[in-house]
């Protein structure tokens, strides 16, 4: 990965009516009101695991993405579009964070990275992130290494389900990739009409994409000192205004660390729903 260099993005200073919303709910002597996007189930869930909730908290970044064209004929990544989606979702995710921080929570669960876009600006995306920020009854400190709140993409149950089994979040790790797929070639086209076989072109092109994304996911892990990731997914994604041959592949999980738990994980059970 020594080509690869992670944005930094310093702490962000949150805005006036944020800093209020977030005083009011801080309250007078310690009497807090929450605000939760969890279900009941998770809200249960949450504070039998000895968490209570802090509040919903959120941060965004309108970026204006730049242009870059790839070869017609050439696989390669286009380095300035993925370092501008990876550098807006950090900025977004900063100011999460920075309200979880002046909440007093230890970290935020069911993250969500969401990408808009506004008829007012053809260039324009707004990348999103949204959570509940939770904190710890006991007092005791279970924020990243960094210091900061912990961020997590998993949801109530899968935040219990993991304290169980002896882990705990670290941070939401994230790796994109902005790619090229170079256009096949008329005699390419003309030799695999009525074929059945591989495009070993487009395969190869996907293939270290996605890998690029996925490697880089990884390498945010390992510099938080983790010691692996749990729940990743990869989603790959057109924004308007690329060239149809431009897809970002986008790869995120929560990152985690084993603590020592006094009893076991509890067994599956096999569970049958009537609801249906």
């Amino acid at each position: 990965m020594a080509e690869w260099q992670r944005p930094q993005v310093q702490r962000q200073t949150l805005p006036q009516h944020a800093s209020e919303r977030i005083q009011r709910m801080r309250g007078p002597q310690g009497q807090r009101f929450f605000t939760s996007d969890l279900s009941v189930k998770e809200f249960l869930l949450v504070r039998e695991a000895g968490f209570e909730c802090a509040g919903f908290v959120m941060g965004s970044s309108i970026y204006h993405v730049g242009y870059q064209r790839g070869d017609y004929s050439q696989n390669q990544e286009l380095g300035v579009l993925t370092q501008a989606l990876y550098q807006a979702r950090e900025l977004a995710m900063a100011r999460m964070e920075e309200e979880a921080h002046e909440l007093g929570a230890d970290g935020v669960i069911g993250v969500r990275l969401r990408v808009n876009r506004h008829a007012w600006g053809e260039s324009l995306l707004e990348f999103v992130a949204l959570g509940t920020a939770i904190y710890a009854r006991d007092g005791r400190s279970w924020r990243a290494p960094s210091g900061m709140p912990f961020t997590s993409d998993l949801s109530g149950q899968d935040f219990w389900m993991l304290l169980k089994s002896g882990h705990r979040p670290v941070s939401l790790v994230m790796g994109n990739c902005v790619y090229h797929v170079a256009h096949q070639t008329l005699g390419g086209w003309f030799s695999s009409v009525g074929k059945n076989q591989e495009m070993g072109n487009f395969t190869q092109a996907l293939y270290d994409a996605r890998e690029l994304a996925m490697e880089r996911m990884q390498y945010e892990a390992q510099i938080d000192g983790a010691a692996g990731v749990v729940g990743t997914e990869i989603y790959e994604t057109t924004h308007g205004g690329w060239d149809s041959h431009v897809i970002e592949f986008f790869a995120v999980g929560t990152s985690v660390l084993p603590f020592p738990v006094t009893s076991p994980p509890p067994s599956p059970t096999l569970v049958m729903t009537v609801n249906e």
